[in-house]
């Protein structure tokens, strides 16, 4: 099969497009002809070799966690998926290897789900990273009916997607940072935009009103956005990120590492089914120019995913 591999660690250029072989068939797995692989910071942080103190690495590495597909074979313990069926996938896996950057790819059926009806496989392959982590930063905090809640850098991957899933879960209030060019996205999003930067709690206060805090706080972010949420949120644990482990669990908040877990991404796909949940895709760009995709996502500001199409 052609896929786009590593075998060193670094910048964009070392990766390459490469002829390996097909991905085994386990038991438990799904051979999936990938249509779409959504493009995660989290692969550029693989690429830089950024995880390896957590997590097992093995070359050549096909980098890539988010798939849509349609399923080509199944593994005899696997009773969910058939051949033909179209699907969506965080195919992740215990150890780095074998991503969606590829032309196939086998994924463990418990990071799968049925495709959205309504979505081309282009939008659906950037639904299932951000759309858990999303949904599993908004349940690690509790949010629920009548929060008013924080999104940091809520126009990104994940945080617009946050802001619509939080609403979902009966919030009363989002507030959602971003830069001014992106506060009608925002907006027609359902949240109340805020600009970030330095002075970000008094405004958020402004908005909020009352004592000028908000109940949670979710940072996609880190830095300066995970110190501010200490200061805005009502009470510890409420906040939330995916940045720095140390810092925000030393701060008393919730560190997440989101999880595949098929009932979630299903739960998803049916919100977007019922048009209650829009993916926002800034391009695609065809699997060969990989390496652009991460150029563009490293230098920041992308409004919604990007996402690498491979025909």
């Amino acid at each position: 099969m052609k896929a786009i591999a590593l075998t060193e660690f670094g910048e964009p250029g070392v990766m390459h497009e490469q002829e390996l072989p097909d991905p085994l068939v386990g038991p438990d797995t799904v051979l999936v002809e990938v249509r779409a692989a959504g493009v995660n910071p989290v692969d550029w942080k693989v690429r830089r070799g950024y995880l390896q103190g957590m997590i097992p690495h093995h070359t050549p590495l096909i980098p890539g966690w988010d798939v849509a597909g349609v399923v080509r074979a199944v593994g005899p313990a696997v009773t969910e998926y058939r051949s033909g069926d179209e699907v969506l996938g965080y195919a992740r896996e215990d150890h780095v290897q074998n991503g969606t950057y590829a032309e196939l790819v086998s994924a463990p059926v418990r990071t799968l789900a049925h495709k959205p009806r309504s979505l081309e496989f282009t939008r659906a392959a950037g639904l299932p990273l951000a759309g858990l982590t999303a949904l599993q930063m908004l349940r690690a905090t509790d949010a629920g009916e009548g929060d008013v809640v924080l999104v940091h850098a809520a126009s990104g991957g994940v945080g617009h997607l946050a802001v619509q899933i939080a609403r979902e879960l009966g919030v009363s209030r989002v507030i959602g940072t971003a830069s001014e060019g992106n506060h009608e996205f925002l907006r027609e999003l359902g949240a109340e935009p805020v600009t970030y930067g330095d002075g970000l709690p008094s405004r958020v206060a402004d908005l909020v009103g009352g004592d000028g805090k908000v109940d949670v706080a979710l940072d996609f972010v880190g830095g300066q956005a995970l110190t501010d949420s200490v200061s805005m949120v009502r009470r510890a644990q409420r906040h939330a990120s995916v940045q720095d482990a140390e810092t925000v669990l030393n701060q008393g908040g919730r560190y997440v590492f989101v999880r595949p877990d098929s009932q979630q991404l299903g739960w998803l796909a049916e919100l977007v089914d019922e048009g209650r949940l829009r993916v926002e895709i800034q391009r695609t760009l065809p699997l060969e120019q990989a390496e652009q995709s991460h150029e563009l996502l490293e230098r920041g500001h992308v409004r919604g995913k990007l996402v690498l199409t491979t025909g």
